[in-house]
């Protein structure tokens, strides 16, 4: 339940803070004293679009504050405007997202206006009260068919696009064979091209690579040079020495390392002197090679890689244009069993529906029954969608007559606004029961009625407030009346601004608020009287 709201800076209210309570709320005042404005400000509370036009002239910002518990966790809500455009939101100090505070004002309150008659005459909205109304056996059910509904769509989208592959693949069909037969007849090898081009390099250049490599090797190891020859007997006279100090000794081991390690070097420019043969038959091959490499590298414009994989690429589609058949088939047979199993669920949620329906018929009609519609009668239709939806293939609307000898008919076409107030609050009656919101704000549930009705109706918000915490705007003395506790809301002004107060009611005070409603600005015994009565006929 809401326990306290403070506004400040909201439209024309400086500061205001309200103390609310269990049961029925009322709040009253003149037209023009700024009702529907602490409805706006806890509407914004609870989650609604921010505007800067809620910004109180001349002030930097607007904030409202609400307090409340649901299922024992206390919340507190503060929600900033600021004349400038920015809007923030915190949640028991913290700051959430508008998404996030929805979420959470979901299960802490429901504002019914006028918006709410205007939901009513929506048929998407009749198949979710029907559906709200066993929640507990037909959530599941529409969760299957949820489940199975997205099975069915993905086989039936997977089957969409191999028939319309097929079809292109097929107008494509020798194309493809043609490209990958060339790419199979080129026997492609990753990193191939830059082996050639290596192999190229060395063929191109081996007469000059083998001199070099036979010079090499007879300065290092030949007879007129002897380089390796040389370093040995340098170090042979050294190791004779090393004896005598550490630094000889540590000469002779580093000689010694060069030494093995030029022999080695020596071993190999020999080999590779000696392979380096200048073939003029390998060059060409090569070139040749690599000639064709690069021209099917053009053709593609992609890299060795990329082609060998578009070659596979090719083989796959080829494979699946080839066994087409045996595909569609397969998808087909699976989509079939899966569409029957859509089917059966959809058939099985609907009756759940049906049922739920029969004996919500009978509830509606009782409560507007006891909103003087006596002859009142209600009829929840069925028709079936062509199409399956993840929500089942039931089309619901609720037709209604609320006059005997009147035909069954739409909500819509329901002309009275206060007919409309009262079967709005005959389902709120039946939804609060099952719903779990603890608090609903009624804004002008009293448009068009009056009279007998009027008490009628108090008399409904009083019984939902049994069970919910109730805060409810009206103009009509008849629902006032029943108030468990009392507000009034007036503008006081002074030489240059106008401000709305909200204070709560004495019983006295509700007496003389109740008189206005029925008297006007001329307040006599009778009318106080009047209030008296009227107060204790709703008791």
């Amino acid at each position: 339940m809401i326990s306290h709201i403070s506004i400040k800076n909201f439209a024309i209210i400086k500061e205001v803070d309200i103390d609310f309570h269990e049961g029925l709320n009322i709040i009253t005042g003149e037209t023009g004293a700024g009702k529907s404005i602490v409805i706006e400000a806890i509407s914004l509370a609870l989650g609604s679009r921010a505007d800067t036009a809620f910004v109180r002239s001349g002030a930097t910002k607007a904030i409202v504050q609400l307090a409340g518990t649901h299922e024992g966790e206390e919340y507190v809500i503060t929600r900033e405007v600021s004349a400038a455009g920015k809007n923030l939101c915190k949640v028991n100090g913290e700051i959430v997202t508008l998404a996030n505070l929805n979420q959470i004002c979901k299960k802490l309150a429901d504002i019914h206006g006028q918006y709410d008659h205007q939901s009513l005459l929506n048929p998407e909205y009749h198949i979710k009260l029907v559906d709200l109304y066993k929640k507990d056996s037909i959530f599941p059910a529409k969760q299957k068919v949820s489940e199975i509904f997205t099975r069915y769509r993905e086989l039936s989208s997977r089957l969409k696009h191999l028939l319309a592959d097929a079809a292109e693949n097929q107008r494509q069909l020798d194309f493809m064979r043609f490209e990958l037969e060339e790419i199979q007849k080129a026997n492609l090898t990753p990193g191939e091209d830059e082996t050639l081009e290596e192999e190229i390099n060395l063929l191109q250049n081996s007469e000059t690579i083998y001199e070099s490599l036979a010079e090499a090797y007879e300065l290092t190891n030949g007879e007129e040079y002897a380089a390796l020859s040389g370093l040995k007997k340098a170090m042979d006279r050294i190791g004779g020495i090393q004896e005598y100090s550490k630094d000889l000794a540590e000469i002779y081991r580093q000689m010694e390392d060069s030494y093995y390690l030029l022999e080695d070097l020596c071993s190999q420019v020999r080999e590779l002197r000696d392979n380096t043969v200048f073939s003029p038959d390998e060059l060409d091959q090569a070139i040749s090679r690599m000639e064709a490499l690069n021209a099917l590298k053009r053709k593609h414009n992609a890299s060795l890689e990329e082609i060998i994989a578009y070659g596979q690429e090719l083989e796959e589609r080829l494979q699946q244009v080839e066994n087409v058949d045996s595909a569609r088939e397969k998808l087909t047979a699976e989509r079939k069993k899966c569409e029957a199993e859509l089917k059966a669920a959809s058939h099985e949620l609907t009756e759940l529906r049906k049922t739920a329906a029969k004996e919500l018929e009978g509830k509606i009609l009782a409560e507007l029954a006891e909103l003087n519609f006596k002859d009142a009668q209600l009829v929840i239709e069925f028709k079936e969608s062509r199409e399956y939806t993840d929500n089942g293939t039931d089309l619901v609307e609720f037709l209604i007559s609320t006059n005997k000898g009147e035909k069954l008919k739409p909500l819509s076409k329901i002309a009275s606004g206060g007919e409309m107030s009262r079967i709005m609050l005959a389902f709120k009656k039946i939804v609060g029961d099952y719903d779990e919101i603890p608090t609903m704000i009624f804004d002008e549930i009293d448009t068009g009625i009056s009279g007998i009705t009027a008490s009628i109706v108090g008399k409904k918000l009083k019984q939902i407030a049994e069970n919910h915490q109730i805060l409810c705007i009206t103009h009509l003395p008849q629902i006032a009346a029943f108030g468990d506790h009392n507000y009034k809301i007036y503008k006081e002004s002074d030489d240059t601004n106008t401000y709305t107060t909200v204070i709560p009611l004495k019983k006295e005070e509700e007496v003389e608020e109740i008189a206005r409603l029925l008297g006007g600005i001329n307040i006599t015994e009778t009318t106080l009287q009047s209030a008296r009565e009227l107060i204790e006929a709703s008791k």
